[in-house]
């Protein structure tokens, strides 16, 4: 097991879709949405390389895989190390992940 470690940047994503959730639907909601979040990244701290390679191919980005967030549509974007996960963002699926994948270049795990 390789431990995740969120980027700062990911962590506001979630906060993001955590605040957003909560103006928009119940604290109920919200809250799902941080559980399904830390189920996915249970998933993938079991399981690192059953992650879409797609958009690492896309980007030419050698190891970047993503994993659905379930029951919400947002993505985990992360690339394996040889002691730790790197999440590098935790995007909703119809934002511009290409241009959100670019920015913060210089955010590191933390």
């Amino acid at each position: 097991m390789k431990p995740p470690l969120l980027r700062q940047v990911a962590e506001r994503d979630i906060e993001t879709g955590f605040v957003h959730y909560l103006q928009e639907a119940s604290v109920e909601i919200a809250q799902a949405f941080v559980g399904a979040v830390d189920a996915a990244l249970h998933h993938i701290e079991q399981h690192p390389g059953t992650g879409s390679p797609r958009y690492g191919e896309l980007f030419n980005t050698p190891g970047l895989r993503s994993w659905l967030v379930s029951r919400f549509p947002y993505m985990l974007f992360y690339v394996e190390h040889d002691t730790y996960l790197d999440v590098i963002r935790v995007l909703h699926q119809h934002s511009d992940i290409p241009v959100q994948l670019q920015s913060d270049p210089s955010d590191s795990a933390s």
